[in-house]
């Protein structure tokens, strides 16, 4: 078959897209990286903390990607609902501002976007929907709410001089699931559409290998065998996080994405499979600790809330008497964080 330059251009594009769309959203960093962001971050807790997760760390860490197996092909109700937990995808809605403080709005938000994509026949309708824009954020701060809970409940049990232990793993399982979150968000492939190969214009050449991905979160991370020695001396003191959560989950991705960039120019010199690369090591390091100091600090926010007199909003976010109800979705936003102050 011959074909035009112009076309053999336009095969070549639509076969990459393919291959990318085939791989779907990448998972997070391996094992090692997300079980030793959770350990460093259980073991800089400070002392007014929940340290009775120190008990959990070996739970914590063995369940540090149970995230990622709930993504299986062959349990497909639960891979629909997980696969897009996973990325922040922040290219794909640049239209959207703010971001919307609830998951339903967003996806709303999302689906009349891609209408409109759709109807001016634009190629970015075809990724404007949940699963090509991610909704990590969301993730976290839902399972955030679900650790304030445990840990409110661990309170009321220890009042009642009542036994805790199934409450306390309960409240580990809850960190583990909120950490794999917290721990894929300070992968800067995360939350970027480049996350499998760089996509569309490539003026800087960057690799479009979707293997990028792995070589830097796996096999680079294991070949230098990351540890939480390597990460405990660049975690800082402890943030309380007073301000609202959901805002600062959101600081926290685009401070990853500012490093985007620099993961494909050190691919670009074979960085990714040096493990004596320093500067390598350093974005690992920086990244990894990030990690682990956003989780310690969510960790340690949450239960300093969990302490607080229980103050639901009324009308609540359900109730269609509340001002910013939405019938489109049946809820209002959620309300900000209460100030621990």
């Amino acid at each position: 078959m011959n074909l035009s330059p112009r076309r053999a251009r336009g095969l070549a594009a639509a076969i990459a897209m393919a291959i990318t769309l085939a791989a779907g959203p990448a998972l997070g960093w391996g094992h090692r990286g997300h079980a030793v962001i959770d350990r460093t971050a259980v073991e800089s807790l400070p002392a007014d903390g929940p340290v009775f997760l120190r008990n959990y760390i070996g739970l914590i860490e063995d369940s540090a990607t149970l995230p990622d197996d709930w993504r299986d092909d062959a349990t497909p109700f639960s891979k629909m609902e997980e696969d897009p937990n996973h990325g922040w995808f922040q290219e794909q809605f640049a239209f959207l501002k703010p971001i919307p403080r609830s998951r339903f709005e967003f996806i709303l938000a999302l689906e009349k976007e891609q209408q409109r994509l759709a109807a001016a026949h634009s190629p970015e309708a075809v990724r404007t929907n949940v699963r090509w824009t991610g909704t990590l954020p969301y993730a976290l701060v839902e399972v955030y709410g679900h650790l304030v809970t445990g840990f409110r409940s661990y309170r009321e049990r220890q009042t009642h001089g009542e036994d805790t232990a199934h409450i306390e793993t309960a409240c580990a399982m809850y960190v583990a699931w909120m950490g794999h979150y917290v721990g894929d968000g300070a992968q800067p492939l995360h939350v970027t559409i480049h996350h499998n190969g760089w996509q569309g214009p490539d003026p800087k050449d960057y690799t479009r290998d979707p293997k990028i991905h792995s070589r830097m979160e796996s096999g680079f991370v294991d070949a230098i065998n990351l540890t939480d020695q390597d990460l405990l001396r660049r975690v800082p003191a402890v943030n309380p996080l007073d301000g609202d959560v959901f805002d600062a989950v959101l600081a926290y991705l685009s401070k990853s994405g500012d490093s985007v960039e620099k993961v494909y120019q050190l691919d670009k010199r074979g960085a990714w499979t040096d493990p004596k690369d320093t500067e390598a090591r350093a974005l690992i390091y920086q990244r990894t600790a990030a990690g682990a100091t956003m989780l310690r600090d969510l960790v340690y926010r949450a239960w300093r809330e969990s302490a607080l007199p229980r103050t639901p909003h009324v009308p609540g976010p359900t109730d269609s008497a509340n001002p910013a109800y939405n019938p489109e979705t049946g809820s209002a936003p959620a309300d900000p964080s209460p100030s621990l102050r």
